[in-house]
Order: C-alpha cells, then structure tokens, then sequence
C-alpha cells in the first residue's frame, strides 16, 4: 500500500475515517487529538509488521546461538538472511514511495498530470545525484523504475525503459574525470554523465536491478537481454515517421520478426535486421483514391525489395519475377488479368521496365510479339505472330515498324519488302515453299 494512498483516504472530507478514530484509538497509545490521520495509519499498518519482523530477527538469532554446527543451523541462518532481505525490501520501497510522493509535489501540474503512475517509483533525480546528457538539452533528469525522463523548461521527453540498452563498456571514468553511460533508444543515442561514482547505481536501475532483492526474485535481477519484444511509434524524421512497429528489437533498432504500419495504411510483415527490412516480407501500399491495395510477397535486403517475388497490384496486374533496389530486374513475368486488355509478358526487365529478349502475347487480339524491348517498347529485330497464323519479321524502334520485313503466310509463302501499318505488302515474292 502506498503512502499517498494513505494520505488520500485520511483527507478531512472522508467522513469514514472520522467515524474510527476511536477503533484507532485502541491500537495506539499515544493517540492525541493532534495526531494526523496519516501518522496514525501508518503507525497501525505499517509499524506492526517492521517491529514484528525484528521479533522473529531477534527469535532466530538467538536460537542460532544455541544450535551447533549442522544443518539445523545452516537452515535457521539462512532464514535469518531471508527476513534481512525482507527487511531491506519493506524499508527501501517505502523511501522509494515517500521520495516519489515529494517528486509530485514539488513537479508542476503539467508534469504530475502527464508523469503520475499509481505504481510508478522514482529511483535517481539529478537534483540529487548531478547526471547531465551528451546533447544538453535538459535541465533535470528523472529515472523511474519504468522511464527516463529528460525535462527541458516546459516539456519533457521520456524513453520507455523496456526501450533503452544500456552500454556497460562507457560505464568506465573517463580522461575528463566523469562517469559515463552510452543510452541507446529506438531513434537516439546519448549519453549520461556524472562526476559521481554512483553511477554503477544508475547503470543498474536502467537495467532493471535494484540494490535490493524484489520479494520472491533473485538478487540484483538478471541482465536485460538484448533482445527484445515491444511495441513502438517513430516520431522523428525518416522514413518510418510516425509508423508504429510491433515485434522484436535488439540494440535499439528493430531486428527479427516484426509488424510495420504507417498512418497512410502502409504496412510491412516479415523480418528486419538493424532497423530495416531484411528477409522476407509481405508488404501492402494503399492505391491512390482506390479502395483496393498493392500486394508485395518479396524478400529484402537492407530496406529494399531484391530477388525473387509476387506482386498482386490492385488493378488486376500480377509480376512474379525478380526485383532490385525495389524495381522489377532481371526476369520476370507480367500478366494482367482484367477483361479490358489483358495481356502476358514473359522476359527480361530492367529499371522497372521491359528491357532486352521477351515475349508479348495480347490475349484480346491473339497475337504474339517475340524479340526485343528497349524502356518497354519493341525495339529491334522482332517477329509478329497474328491469331489467323500469319507470321511476319521485322525491325522496331520505339514500338513502331520500320524499314522491310519479312512475311509468311500460311501456305508457306514467304514475301519480302516494305509493310503498311495495316499489314499491306508492298514488294515481291521472294520465294514460294
């Protein structure tokens, strides 16, 4: 129970408190009416179970003095150490509620308001214990039992402390003569200095270890692993700016399994290394005023989709092929499946677009186009197959035809010369199969 919770409860306007001053009365001796409602209470909650700690304290050290060397006494010490530990325990964590109480009241109301947590504690404040950051840009620093916080004039800036991984390597005094710790946060990189060697008290608080056992832990607490599961808004400049990204971090960045949603309705699953997306991953992208989406299933390398993958856009086009640096490169396969105009290419891409050896089939018309594309037009030597069968040969440049060609028709006549955009010959028969 926390002390301003008692103080709560005794204020003048609860009646009920008022009403028991005499059933308080019987538990205290020295009970006057001057005696305030919080003393009172915490003398009959509180005072009771320290004295009767250091009953049972004295009890066994006592029966310890009678025992002989063997295991009764090995056991009765050991016991006496767990009721010193308890002991510590009781004694710190109400220090720790009655510095936190005066923090809140010596705080403004904008900080109290944004700051006070029923169960939060306050562990170090640089008023106390001098600490200034590397960027100095606070003027007092607070570490909770759950947040760091840095306060500058009228704001404040906190760090999640399931979000902060500590450096051990700069805990060490430095040329200058200050103790220094590296703090490294999803998006910033500081660090705390002081001229006290406390600091090791400091490194241990942001570790989550405390210079007294918690009540059924071990010792100091394990070390905080440097892996870790949580979630997370970016709110600093970058491409992840104000995306909210669940999963697993290590050292600060996200790394491992993860989910990455943007405010615009972008969102990225699959696998990151060092804050970018790395393996494979799901991504979709929103289509501009469409209610439908564009569907990457791809691998990454450092935040850019490369190899093999399958995108689904949202205006029934569907590529499986290879990517690099996020553009569709080497081969791969285009179909478009609406009924409008759908179509098939099957080849070589470069830079996003249709480039080098490939095949084109209009599904609509039944025809087929097979040779080369230079930035997604037919450039280059090309034949033409129609739905009727005719086949003709002849040279593109920027998707128009050029020069002579070569026609076969399907009694295997060949003809040779110049072509009308209509497929008209103009020439002569060069040979008949």
């Amino acid at each position: 129970v926390v002390v301003q919770g008692f103080e709560h409860v005794t204020k003048s306007k609860s009646e009920a408190w008022k009403l028991h001053k005499t059933v308080l009365k019987q538990f205290l001796t020295d009970f006057t009416p001057e005696t305030s409602m919080a003393l009172a209470l915490y003398t009959v909650l509180h005072k009771p179970l320290r004295d009767h700690i250091q009953q049972y304290l004295l009890l066994l050290t006592k029966l310890k003095e009678t025992l002989k060397e063997g295991p009764e006494k090995d056991v009765v010490t050991s016991v006496i150490q767990e009721y010193v530990k308890l002991e510590s325990f009781i004694s710190q964590v109400l220090d720790e509620a009655c510095f936190t109480k005066a923090l809140w009241k010596s705080l403004g109301c904008k900080f109290t308001d944004m700051l006070c947590v029923p169960e939060r504690r306050l562990l170090e404040d640089s008023k106390n214990l001098p600490i200034s950051t590397s960027t100095n840009r606070s003027d007092r620093i607070l570490l909770f039992d759950d947040v760091l916080v840095l306060i500058q004039g009228n704001s404040f800036q906190s760090f999640d402390l399931k979000l902060v991984w500590v450096d051990e390597n700069c805990g060490e005094k430095s040329a200058s003569g200050l103790h220094g710790l590296r703090i490294t946060t999803p998006e910033e990189t500081f660090l705390l200095s002081t001229k006290d060697p406390q600091m090791k008290a400091v490194r241990q608080a942001l570790n989550g270890k405390r210079d007294f056992p918690l009540w059924g832990r071990t010792g100091e607490g394990s070390e905080p692993p440097s892996c870790r599961f949580f979630s997370y808004v970016f709110r600093l400049e970058g491409r992840f700016r104000s995306a909210a990204y669940e999963g697993e971090w290590r050292w600060g960045k996200p790394h491992g399994k993860g989910t990455l949603k943007w405010r615009d309705g972008r969102n990225h699953v699959g696998d990151f290394k060092e804050g970018l997306e790395h393996g494979f991953g799901i991504c979709l992208v929103p289509r501009q005023a469409e209610d439908r989406y564009d569907c990457y299933k791809c691998h990454w390398y450092e935040g850019k989709m490369r190899g093999y993958g399958i995108c689904e856009y949202g205006n029934d086009l569907v590529y499986k092929g290879y990517f690099k640096d996020n553009v569709r490169q080497g081969f791969g396969i285009l179909e478009n499946f609406s009924a409008e105009q759908p179509f098939r290419y099957t080849g070589q891409w470069e830079n996003d677009k249709k480039n080098g050896y490939g095949v084109w089939e209009d599904k609509d018309r039944g025809e087929r186009y097979i040779g080369t594309w230079l930035d997604d037009h037919r450039h280059g030597q090309g034949i033409v197959v129609t739905q009727s069968g005719v086949c003709y040969q002849r040279t593109f440049h920027a998707d128009k035809m050029v020069g002579s060609g070569i026609l076969l028709l399907e009694d295997d006549s060949v003809y040779e010369g110049n072509f009308t955009e209509d497929l008209t010959f103009v020439g002569k028969v060069r040979t008949s199969l």
